[in-house]
């Protein structure tokens, strides 16, 4: 298991180290420098800046200096938030957005395995059918076409929830549903078709011959082995619901890492593009890595050296 384990943290920074490299030279790619605006900046000036910031230095310089100093955790100073770091700036603001990512995944995995249970059990009955339809147009509409949707139905029409802002745990509930609603409807569909394999599987008809009882067979064997295919979808699923925030940030106007991120590239804030960047990254590949060992614990007949058994 430990040998898994540094196998799969090995393989993380090597994609991390990737991820540093590629963003680094595509932000230099990028014709201009951080300073162009609307006013000319004099030349002595844009010169002082460049120099401030290291970026007179060859840029073989500048890149191993960023990594010098990701190594330590340091994201450099924002160019445009005056004398304010980029580490501190994400710590800042990335509460906001923890707060909503992680109540949308777990009502995602709750609601989601719930409905995918019932259409299972009641397989080709009206619970069925009603989850269905829901799920397939939960995977049919972007979040941000619900966003704007239940932002305008439930905010300006009923006028039940705010539609800008982030004041109070009621606020919480509209961007939370247009994140959720696409995870839901897709673990209800995976949880539904898995649990109907596992429901018509030998060892099923097997445990009910031998007379246990339901709630045995529901718990111990379909649940179990129903929700593995949820398990590795956790993964992606973060990734999708950690990148899909940075537009219903941007809708509902709640200041988080992800409004920051849109604002920093309008902005063309360098260090805070490369900065965000990155720490999306180490999210999404803690994300994967996490949920890579908890497939593993989940599921004994996978080898900790990849596969399953024979």
């Amino acid at each position: 298991m430990v040998r898994y384990v540094a196998n799969k943290f090995f393989y993380m920074l090597v994609s991390l180290f990737i991820l540093i490299s590629a963003t680094f030279f595509l932000m230099k790619a990028i014709p201009g420098d951080p300073f162009m605006s609307e006013k000319k900046v004099p030349p002595e000036i844009q010169a002082r800046l460049m120099e401030q910031y290291g970026l007179d230095k060859p840029v073989y310089q500048q890149y191993f200096k960023y990594l010098g100093d990701i190594a330590t955790g340091d994201f450099g100073i924002s160019m445009k938030h005056q004398n304010q770091e980029v580490t501190g700036i994400i710590l800042q603001t990335f509460s906001a957005s923890l707060k909503i990512g992680l109540i949308a995944i777990v009502i995602s995995v709750f609601i989601g395995v719930l409905l995918g249970m019932l259409a299972a059990l009641y397989h080709r009955k009206l619970i069925d059918n009603v989850a269905m339809i829901l799920a397939v147009l939960g995977i049919a509409v972007p979040s941000f076409v619900l966003a704007s949707l239940i932002q305008f139905v439930f905010g300006e029409k009923l006028g039940w929830f705010n539609v800008m802002g982030f004041d109070g745990p009621l606020d919480y509930v509209l961007p939370v549903a247009a994140l959720a609603a696409q995870p839901i409807a897709f673990i209800a569909r995976l949880t539904r078709s898995s649990m109907l394999e596992v429901l018509h599987a030998d060892y099923i008809k097997t445990a009910k011959a031998k007379g246990l009882n339901w709630f045995t067979i529901m718990f111990r064997h379909v649940i179990r082995n129903g929700i593995l295919p949820v398990v590795t979808y956790i993964g992606p699923m973060t990734a999708n619901i950690i990148t899909g925030s940075v537009v219903i940030e941007q809708i509902f106007s709640i200041g988080g890492i992800g409004k920051v991120f849109v604002e920093c590239i309008t902005n063309r804030d360098y260090t805070m593009i490369m900065g965000v960047t990155i720490f999306y990254g180490i999210l999404l590949m803690l994300a994967r890595f996490i949920t890579d060992i908890v497939y593993v614990l989940v599921d004994p007949r996978i080898k900790l050296t990849g596969g399953k058994e024979g």
